[in-house]
């Protein structure tokens, strides 16, 4: 039986913690990887506002991610391949990724007065994909299935 991609996308990122962003700005394009959360198909991060992916972003919101394990073996890869717009959050909006974010990295919990600090300045981003692929090799070389979002 095939597996349903859309399920098989949504597990995926539910396993995993980091992903590759690709941004632009008036000096070229830059990647840069972060942690994130996932409720349905929106990822949450966060990033300081200095750092060159954050002001790409606040230039071009319009960015790309993927998602993805180090394989060792071609035929194993799966991952996750998406383009989406990416907001800066506020209110309501920034406690919800505040508070699913530190429902998935437990370890925040005990991190130092510092960290705890600097965790509440910095920007919270949602990355809300227009256009996502299921990549999955171990059903052919290069297939990847785009799943249908709302």
């Amino acid at each position: 039986m095939i597996p349903d991609p859309r399920q098989s996308a949504l597990a995926y990122l539910q396993q995993h913690r980091v992903m590759s962003l690709a941004t632009s700005d008036p000096d070229g394009v830059w990647t840069a990887a972060v942690f994130y959360v996932n409720d349905g198909f929106d990822l949450y991060f966060l990033s300081a506002g200095h750092t060159r992916h954050a002001r790409g972003i606040a230039f071009e919101p319009r960015i790309a991610a993927t998602i993805q394990e180090d394989y060792a073996d071609w035929k194993m890869i799966q991952g996750i391949q998406l383009a989406g717009v990416a907001t800066q959050l506020f209110g309501a909006e920034r406690l919800k990724a505040i508070a699913l974010y530190r429902s998935k990295f437990t370890f925040l919990a005990q991190a130092t007065a510092v960290i705890q600090a600097a965790f509440e300045k910095v920007n919270w981003y949602r990355l809300r994909p227009y256009q996502l692929y299921f990549v999955d090799n171990s059903r052919g070389f290069g297939h990847r299935d785009e799943i249908e979002l709302d």
